[in-house]
């Protein structure tokens, strides 16, 4: 089963930037695409971006579009959500999530590994 462990969230003022980082169990990476995935309090999660094995990306909520960007390192098992412009309204806990291919439209039960999360706030 593949692993996924999140890391970088924390409290940021709007308009600042966050780089997430999902560390993927080593010999896994190559062969899956990863999503980012958000959840904020009282709302389902859903898909925010994804990267399939090739690198294609797939835009999953036009509410980042031109602001957050997901990346691969497959030599360091990393993906990375890159997030820019930040606004308050994207305060949730962000998930990368393992699956076949970046599903559209992306949704949860595409993917079949998740990591456990990372909290990002953004708040003055």
């Amino acid at each position: 089963q593949v692993q996924l462990v999140e890391s970088g969230g924390g409290l940021v003022q709007p308009g600042g930037s966050l780089r997430l980082s999902c560390k993927v169990s080593e010999f896994t990476l190559n062969y899956y695409a990863i999503a980012w995935f958000r959840q904020a309090p009282g709302k389902e999660r859903e898909g925010v971006l994804c990267i399939d094995s090739d690198g294609d990306t797939t835009d999953y909520a036009d509410s980042v579009k031109g602001r957050f960007t997901i990346s691969r390192d497959n030599a360091k098992n990393m993906v990375y959500l890159q997030m820019n412009s930040l606004k308050p309204e994207d305060t949730a806990v962000y998930y990368c999530a393992a699956g076949l291919i970046c599903a559209v439209p992306g949704a949860s039960g595409d993917f079949s590994s998740w990591g456990r999360g990372t909290q990002v706030t953004v708040s003055s």
